[in-house]
């Protein structure tokens, strides 16, 4: 019996939430804060931080931005689940890559919404001479809402420095490119160009 393209989609979806989630616990109860692992020589690392905030490292607020953040962060995965399903039932001529992308976004955006809830009360604190266990003694290291993303994919293409004659910046560090991300971030990042660059016309005609 043939899948439907919404148990197609949901296979994808956990299949991508399993190696988000299995890729932070191993990077979280392995690594300190600031270790590496060369990947392919020096421009792939396996580099382990931790996000308090945003996406790509950002922050916004303290805990109180945390909050709101958090729970904007479930609300569009709420949106986008609701409008995926309405895509799925009420139109059969919905592209499957519309689909795909959403459900790529959506996906991401929940992987870090688990971080957020539950790694601060699962997981102990990592620091640069720590790793972070699984269920502590002494409890976690955030309350509920208050854990911190895993970051751990480096990509320092070019690491050089700013030629002396460059205004401003001559003689700086020049590392491109500099954020450090996981695959939750991946995944919100290749969805939304994904259906930027090749389903625009979609969202323009609806």
């Amino acid at each position: 019996m043939a899948l439907s393209r919404g148990h197609k989609l949901t296979i994808i979806a956990v299949i991508l939430l399993v190696i988000d989630q299995v890729s932070k616990i191993l990077v979280k109860t392995n690594m300190t804060i600031g270790e590496s692992i060369s990947v392919f020589g020096d421009w792939f690392q396996i580099l382990f931080i931790e996000n308090p905030g945003m996406a790509f490292g950002m922050e916004f607020g303290g805990s109180i931005g945390k909050y709101i953040l958090t729970i904007l962060r479930i609300v569009l995965v709420v949106v986008m689940f609701i409008y995926l399903r309405r895509l799925l039932k009420k139109d059969a001529q919905v592209p499957m890559g519309v689909c795909v992308g959403i459900m790529m976004v959506m996906v991401g955006a929940l992987g870090n919404i688990i971080d957020c809830m539950f790694y601060g009360i699962l997981f102990g604190e990592s620091t640069m001479m720590q790793i972070g266990g699984f269920l502590p003694e002494g409890g976690g290291y955030a309350p509920f809402f208050l854990g911190k993303v895993v970051d751990m994919l480096y990509f320092p293409l070019i690491d050089t420095t700013w030629p002396d004659w460059v205004p401003w910046v001559g003689g700086e560090s020049l590392v491109f490119f500099r954020p450090i991300f996981n695959f939750a971030d991946s995944c919100i990042t290749v969805g939304a160009f994904y259906l930027l660059i090749f389903h625009y016309k979609f969202f323009s005609e609806k």
